[in-house]
């Protein structure tokens, strides 16, 4: 084999010629930032992206608070989505950097999502203080949604983020972390094929009637805990109703039973757990049927006549 410099004062470096097909081809090569040349010629069928989740998040501060938090401060996003009229949207952090939006996360095992995963934050005031301290959570505006729809879409489609891995930080971070919140339309996104089917109406009256039929038929909390665990979240299945427990159910109660998220396990929240965790099997479809192969015509036996 005979090694020859090719590219000259080119930067190109030394390539080997002869038993390596390909090399002499059309020549694409980049350099990285710091110069150092690399032949791009060649690409692994092995890879996909390294981002798994995304994340939904809102900032329970107004547009300049929001920006300032985000950029001068150790949390970030990878995107911004303003309250203005039309809203816009800010790219803060490039989607092949990791932002510092997640903190300690879990989700079905993975750990530690900022690694894997893109953050959204939208500008949002997040909730209000009633008269007696309780918190009530403010709608978003029609405006806002409408413009995240596509960017959620595109990320999503570049990235092949499963629709199962889209998730608010609540659902990641239950134990400090609540937002998106109860009035953010998880609904809308199923419906729109964005993220999964939205459980079954009929399936969680049946399963909720079978739990209120009589005294004793609710799951116990260990029954919670494992399916809340089944479903994705972190949790600790301590077999107790405490506070950690009850914050784990309160953002499972905010995406799917948003009208009351207590936090305390009744009929309802259970029927709903179990209709997700046992979806119906999608139907079998049948092979197409294949004709019968034609059969020779029968054979004369030798020296017979018509």
């Amino acid at each position: 084999m005979r090694r020859t410099l090719l590219g000259g004062g080119l930067g190109l470096g030394a390539m080997w010629v002869g038993g390596v097909p390909g090399l002499l081809g059309g020549c694409t090569t980049t350099t990285t930032p710091g110069g150092v040349p690399i032949d791009t010629r060649h690409s692994s069928r092995g890879q996909d992206s390294r981002v798994l989740f995304l994340v939904i998040h809102y900032t329970v501060a107004d547009l300049p608070i929001s920006i300032k938090v985000l950029t001068e401060n150790e949390v970030s996003a990878h995107y911004l989505l303003t309250d203005e009229t039309p809203p816009r949207i800010f790219r803060l952090v490039p989607e092949e950097r990791r932002a510092w939006h997640s903190g300690p996360s879990a989700w079905k095992g993975h750990r530690l999502l900022n690694a894997s995963s893109i953050g959204i934050e939208i500008v949002h005031p997040g909730f209000r203080l009633g008269p007696d301290g309780e918190r009530i959570y403010l709608p978003f505006p029609q405006a806002q949604i409408d413009a995240l729809i596509p960017l959620v879409r595109d990320i999503v489609a570049r990235h092949e983020i499963r629709p199962d891995r889209i998730l608010g930080h609540g659902e990641v971070s239950p134990q400090f972390k609540q937002d998106p919140g109860p009035t953010f339309p998880w609904k809308l996104f199923s419906e729109l094929g964005i993220t999964p089917p939205w459980p079954d109406a009929q399936r969680v009256e049946a399963q909720r009637a079978l739990y209120e039929a009589q005294p004793g038929a609710l799951p116990d909390v260990p029954w919670f805990q494992e399916m809340l665990a089944q479903h994705g979240y972190a949790i600790e299945k301590t077999g107790q109703l405490d506070a950690q427990m009850r914050n784990v159910l309160m953002n499972f109660q905010m995406r799917y039973r948003p009208a009351r998220h207590d936090g305390l396990p009744d009929a309802e929240s259970a029927a709903i757990l179990w209709v997700l965790n046992n979806p119906v099997p999608a139907p079998q479809v049948p092979p197409p049927m294949l004709p019968a192969p034609a059969l020779p015509p029968p054979s004369r036996a030798a020296g017979t006549t018509g």
